[in-house]
C-alpha cells in the first residue's frame, strides 16, 4: 500500500476512528523513541563514551552539582 493510498484511507475515517488512529500512532512513536533512547545510552551505544567521561568526572570530584 502506498502512502497516497494510506492518506486517502485516513481522509475517509470518521472522527472517532481518526482519534483512535492518532492515539495508535502516538503510542508507536513513543515506543520507538523509548527504544532509541535505551539503545543510545546502553553499553556500546551512541552516548556510551560520554557517560563514561561524565562518570569519571563525578568519581574524581571534578564536577559542579546542579543546584
Amino acid at each position: 500500500m502506498s502512502l497516497a493510498e494510506i492518506e486517502k484511507a485516513v481522509d475517509e475515517l470518521s472522527a472517532k476512528e481518526l482519534t483512535k488512529l492518532a492515539a495508535y500512532i502516538a503510542r508507536r512513536d513513543k515506543l520507538a523513541w523509548d527504544r532509541e533512547i535505551e539503545e543510545d545510552f546502553a553499553p556500546g551505544g551512541k552516548y556510551d563514551e560520554a557517560l563514561k567521561r561524565i562518570d569519571a568526572e563525578i568519581d574524581s570530584g571534578n564536577f559542579t552539582p546542579i543546584p
